[in-house]
């Protein structure tokens, strides 16, 4: 028996319209796409705009790096991969020797870094068929390529006890490639477009919130429960 019948209608009935809004939500009515994918594509659009590193980097490894001639041993994890990443030294003017699973590579740092930079930048900006024609290789395939040979050098660089040089392809690894993997295809939007839309999810996601707590809050009440300490 229901100790508060008003109550408990109240808060069935706002449960009811939290499950139809939360349905809706969950349908396709945004282009195409659900609430939780455009609002998902919003802010990555929206971060992608502030997350644009690579001019920057590239300034730095400019000045700082080109000229210094470096020599690594990089390990893969096939003989495939380490041919494909052999191609993005080369194009960098590198000289490199495979051995099955492995790469000696000889050549000028900051041009390797500047080559990786480049290609980065093509794909943040969503031209991977500029990567495709530049090494026969999927854009975004070049840009883990990439990824794991950065990997395998500031290893590499570490055991040399060289941990500037590892420090430095480590910045380009984590501000640039992985950037511009993560962020490919993704049109980048400025906040200042998107304001009234950023600010109104924000207050639907307040407000819906606490619409579901109340909804149960009424019910738990309108039923007979209380809730003490």
């Amino acid at each position: 028996m229901a100790a508060n019948k008003k109550e408990l209608a109240g808060g069935i009935g706002l449960m009811a319209v939290f499950l139809i809004v939360l349905v809706m939500f969950f349908m396709p009515l945004l282009n195409g796409k659900n609430g939780l994918d455009y609002l998902d594509n919003l802010f990555n659009s929206i971060s992608k705009g502030s997350a644009y590193y690579i001019p920057s980097i590239k300034e730095t490894i400019g000045k700082s790096e080109t000229g210094k001639e470096i020599t690594v041993k990089l390990s893969y994890d096939s003989a495939e991969l380490a041919t494909e990443s052999a191609a993005l030294f080369s194009k960098a003017g590198a000289t490199v020797t495979e051995d099955a699973e492995k790469l000696n590579v000889t050549g000028d740092f900051g041009n390797i870094l500047l080559n990786c930079l480049e290609d980065s930048d093509a794909l943040f900006h969503n031209k991977g068929d500029v990567l495709q024609e530049k090494y026969g290789i999927e854009g975004r395939k070049v840009l883990f390529d990439w990824w794991t040979s950065l990997k395998a050098m500031k290893k590499n660089f570490d055991k040399q006890e060289q941990f500037d040089n590892g420090k430095t392809v480590y910045t380009v690894m984590t501000r640039a490639v992985e950037c511009a993997y993560n962020y490919y295809k993704i049109v980048p939007e400025s906040m200042n477009n998107k304001l009234g839309t950023v600010m109104f999810s924000l207050v639907f996601y307040v407000v819906y919130t606490l619409w579901y707590g109340y909804a149960i809050l009424f019910i738990f009440e309108g039923w007979g429960l209380q809730i003490g300490h």
